[in-house]
């Protein structure tokens, strides 16, 4: 069947050759470019008719490559997890350090903003203006700022870059500067400043600084590497002289004019609050009574407040105008632990890395949670009011629905959503819970690793998060228990691939505690109380190149390995649940299954048990990678194959993948995949698309492109797993994409 239908295809292409050739000659009345732009049509139809039956009756390749989607019904562009959604406004990824003037305005500091939002300003609920230059040509940003009448002052890094000639650290060199701007936000320049611009005043050569203020016309930094607070002349910048002061952090000033300066806490020592003149010299009033002092302000009473970063994760107020007394607090004590542990309320605070207060006597907390946990900035009245509320939660992030509420119950990494879909775009979630707990959990793997793209999976009826990273090396698991817990994920269980190279441990360092020092393992937390024990890994031997990991609707799990080792695919049924509700996988009810040869590199799996489905891509030998390898790739091909469960390996479908071959291969080619209802979501790295493929035929059906409610725009999909779809019972799909730009996850919704 298959020959005769070849020999017909090439027949009728011989017979539309000739056909074209002799119309070609015929005298037409009309326009030349419509009569043929017809004939080719009819060409297409001819061709295309035999192909289909070919194919039915094949499985190869169905070439998408480029390929136009045909017309379908719009679909609508929303996000979540950041304030802003267009192109112009985003609150950034990150708040290390924070001054507030008395007019309200906020101006921010961080290391990195992807977006280039290192420094912010923000006024009355809005995003007003970003400080310039900060992202690139080796500059960083820092953790500390301030602002006089005329200038905004901000710790900053510039590292080795630029041209020869230009003004640029030597290599192997890193300049720790202040750097000075109009109010602005542009760099503004003075006599003996460094860098390109002569906007940088170069502090350190040997670490980071941790703290400014100005004093009349005096300008102090906090040099924490060398032990010392340097004082420089405000008018010229000229270094007037130092003080000693052990591990100096952020500093506020007084309404006299004196200095409070945080002495952070050390393996030797906790973290205090110390009193200087302007002068530098040591006065009476040191606060020691601090767990972990973090931030530091005086508000418009001539109070001193500050951001207890411990476990009381507070706002502790002072006042100082004799030896300084605690008056009173803000926040509730334990912050989001407090009550409900991690529900999202005004006055339980997280991870503080910033207090202000403005003329008004407003307090205003930087919540910048634990490790990569993003913005939740908040001002609020004195009695405690919220005035107004700024996040911006995702970086390197995605989202995934609890599949027991039909999306209304959406998680990411380190939140729970709220959904209703009939509000506007950028208005249908509510940030309803924060699900780390580093005091209960110190051990969580979320705060020693970067994981990126959430699972979310019910088993047995209960509810379980999974975790996996941008190269996919790992899987964490996580369980709920509302009862002890609140909103809290709690470590539940880990794999962990194989190092590659030397062969030694999979993690550098202390953490976690009794890691095998080879080879890969299974964690699972056998006494529940979420640290690492060490009878609590199960060991083995294996490959060490993961493709890709998949967890089914059942709980069983899959791991694809990348370079065919003859066998290629590891299955870990699940074996039932523990008596504290944890997960139960093994190596020894692993089990090993081959898959198609053709796919030499087999890069992403997902198995479908309610239709005994197996979805596999990879590099083929027809389709290799182009221009060298690049890991997270999905690679050039997915193939479907059924009746999997009975051994089957001859696929129903091929599908070529979208490839621009005269570019490196993460230019188009597609970076994650998800099935969900009758579609296959293929999103591409850069070019801002996500193809979407019929299960049942393996073609392209549309391409969702965002729309202008975010302006057009979206960041790289960088993570592996950065495509997630859920379809809803009322057979609308929900779409999920990292967004890695701009702090946000993008959703679409396609209509029935």
């Amino acid at each position: 069947m298959k020959q005769q239908l070849l020999s017909k295809l090439k027949n009728t292409n011989t017979i539309l050759k000739s056909f074209s050739n002799k119309i070609r000659k015929i005298r037409i009345v009309g326009n030349q470019r419509t009569m043929s732009f017809f004939i080719f049509m009819v060409a297409g139809l001819l061709a295309s008719l035999l192909l289909a039956m070919y194919l039915a009756n094949s499985a190869v390749p169905v070439k998408n490559q480029l390929a136009k989607a045909p017309p379908a019904k719009t679909h609508k562009t929303s996000w979540i997890g950041n304030t802003f959604g267009n192109n112009e406004k985003w609150v950034q990824i990150q708040i290390n350090g924070m001054y507030v003037t008395p007019d309200g305005t906020v101006y921010t500091n961080s290391y990195w903003d992807e977006a280039g939002r290192e420094a912010g300003i923000y006024k009355n609920g809005n995003a007003i203006a970003k400080l310039e230059d900060l992202h690139g040509w080796g500059r960083l940003g820092g953790i500390a700022v301030t602002v006089d009448r005329k200038y905004i002052y901000l710790t900053m890094q510039q590292e080795h870059s630029g041209n020869p000639g230009e003004d640029y650290p030597p290599d192997k060199t890193n300049w720790y500067c202040v750097r000075r701007y109009d109010l602005s936000g542009k760099p503004a320049p003075f006599p003996g400043g460094r860098g390109w611009d002569k906007s940088m005043l170069i502090v350190s050569t040997k670490s980071e600084l941790t703290g400014l203020a100005t004093v009349g016309d005096k300008l102090y930094v906090s040099d924490k590497g060398a032990n010392q607070v340097h004082i420089y002349d405000q008018n010229n910048l000229n270094k007037i002289q130092s003080f000693a002061v052990k591990n100096p952090g952020q500093i506020a000033v007084d309404k006299q004019g004196t200095l409070w300066v945080i002495q952070s806490k050390d393996n030797t020592q906790p973290g205090k609050i110390l009193h200087y003149s302007p002068a530098g010299k040591e006065l009476s009033g040191i606060i020691a009574d601090i767990e972990n002092p973090n931030a530091i302000a005086v508000d418009n009473q001539g109070r001193l407040l500050v951001a207890e970063n411990g476990k009381s994760q507070q706002i502790l107020i002072y006042n100082i105008s004799n030896q300084p007394k605690q008056v009173g607090t803000f926040g509730v004590r334990g912050g989001v632990y407090a009550g409900v542990p991690g529900e999202i309320q005004n006055l339980k605070f997280y991870g503080i890395h910033g207090v202000g207060s403005d003329s008004s006597g407003n307090i205003y907390v930087a919540n910048d949670g634990f490790n990569r946990s993003g913005v939740d900035l908040r001002k609020l009245s004195p009695n405690g009011k919220l005035q107004w509320q700024l996040l911006g939660l995702h970086f390197l992030d995605n989202a995934d629905v609890d599949p027991a509420s039909d999306g209304a119950v959406v998680f990411a990494k380190q939140e729970r959503f709220l959904m209703d879909y009939s509000k506007p775009a950028g208005k249908q979630w509510v940030f309803k819970g924060h699900t780390l707990n580093p005091f209960k959990y110190p051990q969580d793997p979320r705060l020693h690793t970067v994981p990126d793209a959430t699972v979310m999976r019910r088993i047995q009826g209960k509810l379980f998060m999974f975790l996996m990273d941008m190269y996919g090396g790992t899987i964490q698991i996580y369980r709920f228990n509302k009862a002890t817990d609140g909103e809290i994920a709690i470590p539940a269980g880990m794999f962990v691939g194989s190092r590659d190279g030397d062969g030694g441990a999979a993690f550098d360092g202390k953490w976690p505690p009794f890691q095998p020092q080879s080879g890969e393992w299974i964690w699972r937390d056998k006494n529940g109380n979420g640290k690492f024990e060490a009878d609590e890994y199960d060991r083995s031997q294996d490959h060490p190149y993961i493709g890709g990991w998949w967890i089914d609707s059942k709980g069983d799990i899959w791991k694809a390995l990348r370079t065919q080792d003859g066998i290629g695919i590891r299955h870990y049924p699940f074996q039932g649940l523990d008596t504290h509700g944890n997960p139960i996988y093994s190596y020894k009810s692993m089990q090993k299954r081959s898959h198609p040869k053709f796919i030499g590199d087999l890069r992403r799996i997902e198995y479908h048990p309610d239709t005994d489905t197996m979805y596999l891509s990879g590099y083929t030998n027809e389709h290799p990678a182009i221009n060298g390898d690049y890991a997270k790739l999905i690679g050039s091909e997915i193939v479907r194959i059924d009746n999997w469960s009975k051994g089957n390996l001859k696929p129903r479908w091929r599908i070529v993948l979208p490839t621009d071959k005269s570019a490196p291969p993460e230019v188009l080619t597609p970076t994650s995949m998800s099935i969900a209802g009758d579609y296959i979501f293929v999103t591409t790295v850069k070019t801002w698309e996500t193809h979407v493929y019929s299960t049942s035929t393996g073609k392209l059906v549309r391409t969702l492109k965002p729309g202008a409610e975010v302006s057009g725009e979206l960041g790289w999909v960088d993570i592996a797993y950065g495509v997630r779809a859920f379809r809803r019972k009322n057979g609308e799909y929900l779409v999920f994409l990292e967004e890695d730009f701009k702090g946000k996850v993008i959703m679409y919704q396609i209509p029935k």
